[in-house]
């Protein structure tokens, strides 16, 4: 296995949070395991990424009863099809997927958008399946205007996706910090939920809300005009974080190629 693998005991539900290799952006598929059945969440950026996944729920013997997209960035859903499971979404993202196209996987095989879409729409709120209750949340701001942030209030997990990279390198491509910051503020608030699954890297705590915010602050403070110049100061701020390629994908969309 290219990935790794992060086991979280909760009572009656397992969290197998998935970790892609860093040439897949290091993006997490978190596999939510109930009495009979897994919750996916998030559905890899690359093909191969994706069938390991698949192949490790397998040894689980249990089904995927879906897999629910948090927002509209490919790393998160390229591989949906992979799943063999109905995909569900909020109607925002739905509709960001749509717009993105059709994409490539990074072996180069074409995966057409419909191979991607989500069919069903997710209404914020809580639904209980399997006998426990899952909360829905729409979060707007921070690395993307609309995101689904899935709470277990029973087992205090938050899975928080994209809201929370764990010591690794962030997305400013938008460069909202005053929203990400907002939503930091405010699931930091809610230390009743000690377990924070992000969208890259392992599994974390609570401490995860200060650390992200002294990254947004050096976001701010060092993001100009200079793509290099800022991987550099960046990179140096921050020596043990992961996901560089991720700097040089956002710095391509704000900079333009630099030498």
């Amino acid at each position: 296995m290219q990935g790794t693998i992060t086991v979280i005991e909760k009572g009656p539900v397992r969290i197998h949070s998935y970790l892609a290799p860093d040439d897949s952006l290091g993006v997490t598929t978190q596999l939510i395991e109930t009495p009979s059945r897994i919750v996916a969440v998030d559905g890899q950026f690359a093909l191969a990424s994706a069938d390991e996944v698949v192949d490790y729920v397998r040894g689980l013997g249990k089904p995927i009863d879906r897999l629910i997209i948090s927002h509209a960035h490919p790393d998160h859903y390229q591989g949906a099809a992979r799943f063999g499971a109905p995909v569900h979404a909020l109607p925002e993202t739905i509709a960001g997927i749509i717009a993105m196209g059709d994409k490539t996987d990074p072996a180069g095989t074409a995966i057409p958008v419909a191979d991607m879409t989500p069919t069903v729409e997710i209404t914020p709120g809580t639904e209980v399946i399997d006998g426990i209750p899952f909360g829905f949340e729409h979060v707007t701001g921070g690395e993307i205007h609309d995101t689904l942030v899935v709470k277990l209030p029973q087992q205090g997990v938050l899975v928080a996706q994209d809201l929370v990279y764990n010591h690794t390198h962030l997305w400013l491509l938008d460069k909202d910090f005053d929203g990400w910051q907002a939503n930091l503020d405010r699931f930091a608030a809610e230390p009743e939920y000690d377990t924070i699954l992000a969208g890259h890297g392992a599994p974390t705590g609570t401490g995860v809300w200060a650390e992200i915010g002294a990254y947004l602050d050096a976001g701010r403070e060092l993001l100009g005009d200079d793509g290099a110049a800022y991987k550099k100061a960046i990179t140096e701020r921050f020596p043990s974080y992961r996901g560089e390629l991720l700097i040089d994908i956002a710095n391509g969309y704000l900079f333009g190629h630099q030498d």
